[in-house]
């Protein structure tokens, strides 16, 4: 019996679902374009066999291993290694009947969906996943794993993906992507440009990180010019590599577009360690509009993640380090925030911004207006909590009659787990022919278009947001 659906996410009314089936039908074999996640690039650079299926399905997948805590089972039995090396579980089987035996928790959320996904649409198996099958999941992907047709260039090119970001920081030495580039595989796997750790004065060892910033680019880094300098020489440098974005997550969407002595002076605070939080979180700002200046220069869009409050528990922070799933969404100002930024180039149609953002309130009152006035702004897809079905029906419901489609930047999945951008791109193409039967049958939008419109925010809004 098959795991999923093929009528998943679409209306029970049975009009409203034939015209979604044939808008999806329109859609489903689109080539995936993913130009933004977290992948590992050495996937790629080695084509070896992914390990097991622990580390492809669960060790790597925030959304998964956050549940699991949630209901109190510690980060180190699920393989997650801690700072101090201290115990870990390294056996991959025990930590997949773990999660085999807690994959109810799942039910009626985007993981469920997307796992099952993988597991019928990647793996062939149509039995559901509990701890009775565990073995025998764990087993039959272990052997499919083994297969060259299941090695990680293979799948790439099965997923139909036509081009995947990874994202790499600002000291990076790209040397998967080197690999790749050399290796005449037909792939395009490029990188992205994240300088948060040269960027944000609360990053750990932010002095350090810019000593090497220097030492990589040959500028001297610890003056005002010399580092954004620096910053132009590593953005040509990931461009090499085909970059053609920047991404930059940050806890608020402030900006600021101060002067050059102003900006040195916070500058010099944030190397010697005495930025107040305020001064932190205005050079982050700073560095935002410059980023976004440097792009009119470069061409590359620029990425604003704002609003998460990161590694929330001091705890999990300090035994296992960041992104352990402990980042919590938080009330995020736009329309103040981003001023000076849009002040300064706002409207300089050759500029690409794309905002996200984890507090839905803003979509309707902020974001969809100031997307719908600026033309140096477009709407990333939605993000992380709200990347689900009823998140993107949400976002389109509230942005939609005040910036259209063509304001938004179509689909991107986000992921660190590989197996799932199939499933995440099914699920929100499968999201937009919902919506857009809606509008097709209450004659808001003809046939016709409609049809325009799904391969739009299938491919082509992403392919031209990104400069694909």
């Amino acid at each position: 019996m098959p795991l999923t659906d093929p009528d998943r996410l679409f209306s029970s009314d049975p009009k409203l679902r034939s015209t979604a089936r044939s808008l999806f039908e329109s859609v489903e074999a689109l080539p995936i374009l993913s130009p933004h996640g977290h992948c590992d690039p050495s996937w790629f650079a080695q084509n070896a066999r992914f390990p097991n299926p622990a580390e492809l399905l669960v060790i790597p997948d925030h959304y998964v291993f956050r549940m699991l805590v949630s209901q109190g089972v510690p980060l180190t039995d699920l393989g997650i290694s801690r700072i101090d090396g201290g115990a870990t579980e390294t056996d991959p089987r025990k930590i997949w009947r773990l999660f085999a035996q807690n994959f109810h928790l799942f039910r009626g959320t985007p993981s469920s969906m997307w796992l099952n996904h993988s597991f019928e649409h990647v793996f062939g198996l149509d039995m559901p996943l509990s701890a009775d099958t565990a073995d025998q999941y764990y087993d039959h992907i272990d052997d499919k794993l083994s297969q060259d047709a299941f090695r990680p260039r293979a799948l790439f090119d099965a997923f139909g993906i036509e081009c995947l970001a990874t994202t790499e920081g600002a000291l990076d030495d790209l040397k998967s992507h080197k690999t790749i580039k050399e290796s005449g595989w037909s792939g395009r796997v490029i990188t992205t440009y994240r300088p948060d750790a040269v960027v944000d004065p609360d990053f750990e060892g932010f002095a350090a990180n810019i000593e090497a910033f220097g030492e990589t680019t040959g500028e001297k880094a610890t003056t005002w010019i010399g580092y954004l300098n620096a910053h132009r020489k590593r953005r040509a440098f990931f461009k090499s590599f085909g970059a053609t974005a920047s991404d930059h997550g940050h806890p608020t969407a402030r900006t600021e577009n101060l002067s050059a002595s102003d900006a040195d002076a916070l500058f010099q605070k944030a190397l010697a360690g005495t930025c107040t939080v305020e001064e932190a979180d205005a050079f982050r700002g700073q560095m935002l509009t410059e980023m976004a200046k440097m792009s009119l220069e470069d061409g590359l869009t620029i990425q604003i993640h704002a609003g998460s409050g990161r590694n929330h528990s001091q705890q999990v922070f300090k035994t296992h380090g960041r992104d352990m799933g402990f980042d919590i969404p938080t009330r995020t100002d736009y329309v103040g925030g981003l001023k000076p930024l849009l002040d300064a180039v706002g409207m300089e149609p050759d500029l690409t911004v794309l905002l996200f953002t984890l507090d839905e309130t803003v979509y309707g009152r902020e974001l969809a207006p100031l997307a719908g006035a600026y033309p140096s702004l477009k709407l990333g897809p939605p993000w992380w909590f709200f990347d689900s079905f009823e998140g993107i029906k949400r976002f389109r419901e509230a942005t939609t009659e005040t910036c259209g489609f063509y304001n938004t930047a179509g689909f991107n999945d986000d992921t660190r787990a590989f197996c799932s951008i199939p499933a995440r791109h099914d699920v929100a193409r499968r999201s937009d022919c919902a919506y857009l039967a809606g509008l097709v049958e209450t004659g808001r939008l003809s046939m016709a278009d409609a049809l325009e419109v799904a391969h739009d925010l299938a491919y082509g809004l992403a392919k031209a947001a990104y400069k694909l």
